[in-house]
């Protein structure tokens, strides 16, 4: 079943997101927008997480917009405050489910493109999390306090990014070793967005590709990661 409904930030304040829930969840995720915002596909990833035992949150980081062009995503992300949604909406989302206390009482969070990069800073911002999973995003190394971050996180990149090189990832993970967090990535010979199946076709960005058989290998990490932290 899904649903949107209202959750309230840390700050009081009311936003919404969508919810989908597992029929009999193992536990909860939030789940992090692309810059296209709150759109049919996210919703589909939301839904995937529910039919693999895990209720769902998607915090509508856009409050209700969502484009299809990729100059107005731009705009978009250009106009979101990182360190909020990070510390307020996400953690509200993770407040929210726990609150709920579903299946095990557990609340990850996972995020792709935009997401990825706002999951690399909830890890740190939001201490009720139980673990992670970052998709091919990652903010710039000066705001990532990697010493804050002390749930298991894991991460999936391409090596043919052209939007997060992985030049930067390597730099990403001395970080994360050097503040010795509990982490595990994997690399795929593959491009931006690789795991989203509207990456593919005459309307894709150029610098995106889908990736069916890397998108299959690092859903069923990420399962299996979840699963063993949340469930």
């Amino acid at each position: 079943m899904a649903q949107t409904l209202q959750f309230q930030r840390p700050d009081g304040t009311t936003v919404s997101g969508y919810l989908a829930e597992a029929a009999n969840p193992l536990g909860a995720v939030v789940v992090i927008q692309e810059w296209w915002g709150l759109n049919d596909q996210i919703r589909g990833v939301a839904e995937r997480f529910a039919r693999a035992g895990f209720t769902a949150l998607v915090p509508d980081l856009y409050r209700g917009r969502s484009t299809v062009e990729a100059e107005e995503a731009s705009h978009l992300m250009g106009e979101l405050n990182f360190g909020d949604a990070a510390a307020q909406d996400v953690r509200g989302a993770v407040q929210h489910l726990k609150g709920l206390n579903i299946g095990s009482g557990k609340v990850g969070v996972t995020g792709y493109c935009m997401g990825g990069a706002l999951t690399v800073l909830a890890a740190a911002a939001v201490p009720e999390a139980d673990a992670a999973v970052v998709w091919y995003g990652m903010p710039p190394l000066q705001y990532v306090d990697a010493s804050k971050i002390k749930l298991p996180l894991q991460a999936h990149w391409a090596t043919q990014d052209e939007s997060f090189p992985i030049a930067g990832v390597d730099d990403l993970e001395a970080k994360f070793a050097e503040a010795g967090v509990r982490y595990e990535g994997h690399r795929y010979l593959a491009h931006h967005a690789f795991a989203n199946e509207t990456a593919q076709g005459p309307g894709r960005i150029a610098k995106t590709q889908y990736d069916a058989t890397w998108a299959q290998q690092a859903w069923d990490r990420a399962m299996r990661f979840f699963g063993l932290y949340l469930g």
